[in-house]
């Protein structure tokens, strides 16, 4: 995790369903998806980097996240790109879990 990073909380874990997704709005309006699955709590930005729309309305599956509209895949760990038409990765988020409250630290991971 990043060292010095700027924790907000973003959501209540029990906010967050279970192999799903929670759309969540931080700080300056940065749109992020709160992915559960397996157990654990990823936080990507909240926009396909090739069309542009929310990926929290896509499905979760196998540790990725599919956009709805042309079926990208993208790693929820790396943000990566997995098939086509999306080329670029996602920018994706530590996550810590306190107590009951799920922080998400604002600082990018990758871009």
């Amino acid at each position: 995790m990043s060292e010095g990073a700027r924790w907000v909380k973003v959501a209540a874990l029990d906010e967050v369903p279970d192999e799903g997704v929670l759309a969540v709005e931080v700080d300056d309006d940065t749109p992020i998806a709160l992915v559960r699955t397996e157990g654990e709590v990823f936080a990507v930005r909240d926009v396909c980097s090739h069309a542009e729309v929310r990926l929290s309305e896509g499905e979760v599956e196998d540790g990725t996240i599919e956009c709805w509209l042309h079926g990208s895949c993208f790693d929820l760990r790396s943000g990566a790109a997995i098939n086509p038409p999306a080329t670029q990765p996602v920018p994706t988020y530590d996550v810590k879990i306190d107590g009951d409250d799920v922080l998400v630290s604002l600082d990018e991971k990758n871009s």
